[in-house]
């Protein structure tokens, strides 16, 4: 696949060098600027395949600016402290483990850790310039408080991780600055959870 797209790419290249010669010998021909019929030759084949790439960037980097992160409202320390005895207590939840609902693009997945803990995942898009929002969240459910959420945000196929899915591999952008690191931080959270279920501490 990856020298299909890369043929693909050569291919499309000595097209845009053969229109730009093309668009300089009419300009020289008819007695028009060659600098403008050049570059604005030059401006058409970029714009064709890569129109919306500065946009899509400029859109990403917004959203992860104002809306990503990971925020944690009360550690798991603090929250046995307010609960005590209640984390020996807690049972791994085998009959329903977790349930869905949507579809393989646009879901929320609850995770059914134990009695008092679900794990909500959800994925939304796409939404405005192949732009993609995830969020988790781990709820104690008894007083449907947030523990910790994360926001991220990627652009492209939306699928992250792995090679980049279709031909416009450059809008493919998995993260925000910092989110795959505030992805291991909820995954951590998630698994001391794990932990606690266990008895471990």
């Amino acid at each position: 696949m990856g020298l299909v797209i890369l043929g693909a790419l050569a291919l499309y290249l000595l097209i845009s060098i053969a229109v730009v010669i093309g668009a300089i010998k009419h300009a020289k021909k008819t007695g028009k600027s060659v600098k403008r019929w050049g570059w604005g030759a030059v401006l058409i084949m970029y714009l064709i395949p890569f129109w919306d790439w500065i946009p899509t960037v400029a859109v990403h980097q917004y959203y992860c600016a104002t809306e990503s992160g990971f925020w944690v409202n009360k550690s798991l320390d603090q929250w046995k402290a307010e609960n005590p005895g209640v984390s020996e207590t807690l049972v791994a939840n085998k009959a329903t483990s977790s349930k869905r609902q949507g579809d393989m693009t646009n879901y929320t997945d609850t995770y059914y850790l134990n009695q008092r803990f679900n794990w909500v995942v959800k994925k939304t898009g796409p939404l405005l310039l192949h732009r993609w929002h995830w969020e988790k969240e781990v709820i104690d459910t008894s007083t449907n408080e947030v523990l910790v959420r994360y926001v991220d945000f990627s652009t492209g196929s939306g699928f992250i991780g792995g090679p980049p899915r279709g031909f416009r591999f450059w809008l493919q952008n998995d993260h925000c600055i910092g989110g795959q690191g505030n992805m291991y931080s909820m995954d951590a959270f998630v698994s001391n959870i794990s932990q606690l279920i266990k008895g471990d501490k």
